[in-house]
């Protein structure tokens, strides 16, 4: 007679993989597929569709979702999907992988950060169904890929006029998360607790522990964080075992950091910056400087504590309280300068190495 713990286990390994049900559709196990999941109409009664490309691997793993263009007008995370997607390796991978390569359809066509009724999409989660337009594709997402999902990761840049050093935003309190944050390897891992109405939060709400990738400025490309966060996907990936083998050891640890603060125009002008980021920051150290259109009048814009810049304003005009520097606090900032321009150099010299084998 046959042991039936045995049986059942063999009948598990032999057995298919069910399929994945997202927007109505059924995706046999061993396949791809885009979906397009309907949102609305448009005022002419066009359709507006979400693009959702599902992979669903024939064993059994972890389900992620990685999301781009939730503020419409960041671009960068649109083209790192499309690079994971161009991948072969995700033919073959463990679990199931969602990606969704534009979230805010409606911002990414008209080039903006928010929806037609001017809310923000990030503060609008987990959302109402039958709420604002921004409320219900909150609650449209929410359902129909995060609450499918084991875990997320979502991809943002700087706002309009606004650039980040390519960085991870997670809430280190929890041990799995700080984890999956170094595993990724940006230059940067900041703490960032979790704000009420963002993805983040209403992922996390749910136990499905989600971490935020920043890099470069609204609507521009920087191949730089580009590269990085395809390289930190595939290693999170790898480290959930949705890939054969974990991801190699680096040559250079992240940065970490617990706080972070801004530094705001003293007063109206134009707006000079002295350093770039990823540069130290000593405390008082003069970082920039407002002056009048007549150059009668200069106000320096000075460091308080001393930690590495990890955003700036790209506009030279700004007005009284606007942001121009975001420095994150470090135990060693000559060190944590350094480590930023190491993980700058590994990826320039990949740069340079591919474009030497297409010549």
């Amino acid at each position: 007679m046959r042991n039936p713990t045995k049986q059942k286990l063999a009948e598990m390994v032999n057995s298919p993989r069910k399929a994945f049900e997202i927007g109505g559709i059924t995706i046999p196990a061993g396949t791809r597929e885009t979906v397009n999941l309907h949102m609305s109409l448009l005022s002419d009664h066009t359709p507006m569709d979400m693009p959702i490309h599902v992979i669903h691997g024939t064993r059994d793993g972890p389900r992620l979702f990685i999301s781009a263009a939730i503020h419409g007008d960041e671009l960068n995370g649109v083209e790192i999907i499309r690079r994971i997607l161009k991948t072969p390796r995700v033919n073959k991978l463990r679990g199931t992988l969602i990606a969704v390569p534009i979230v805010n359809v409606f911002g990414f066509l008209a080039h903006t950060r928010y929806l037609p009724d001017r809310r923000d999409l990030n503060r609008s989660f987990p959302g109402n169904e039958k709420g604002s337009l921004t409320s219900q594709l909150a609650y449209l997402f929410m359902k129909e890929v995060v609450l499918r999902c084991t875990h997320g990761i979502d991809l943002h840049t700087g706002a309009i006029h606004r650039s980040n050093l390519p960085q991870i935003r997670a809430d280190l309190t929890d041990p799995v998360m700080e984890q999956l944050a170094k595993t990724f390897s940006a230059p940067l891992v900041l703490h960032s607790d979790l704000r009420d109405g963002s993805l983040r939060r209403a992922a996390t709400d749910k136990q499905i522990p989600t971490m935020l990738f920043e890099a470069g400025e609204a609507l521009r490309f920087d191949e730089l964080g580009i590269r990085l966060g395809v390289r930190g996907i595939i290693r999170v990936m790898q480290t959930l075992g949705m890939f054969g083998k974990p991801p190699r050891a680096v040559k250079h640890t992240s940065v970490v950091s617990r706080s972070s603060y801004w530094l705001r125009a003293p007063t109206g002008g134009i707006f000079q910056s002295l350093l770039s980021l990823g540069a130290k920051v000593k405390k008082g150290e003069k970082m920039g400087m407002v002056t009048d259109p007549m150059g009668t009048a200069e106000m320096p814009v000075e460091a308080g504590d001393p930690g590495i810049l990890i955003g700036r304003t790209s506009l030279p005009v700004v007005n009284q309280g606007d942001a121009l520097f975001h420095i994150a606090s470090v135990h060693n900032a000559t060190k944590a300068e350094k480590v930023v321009a190491e993980f700058h150099e590994e990826i320039q010299e990949e740069m340079n190495l591919e474009t030497l084998s297409h010549e």
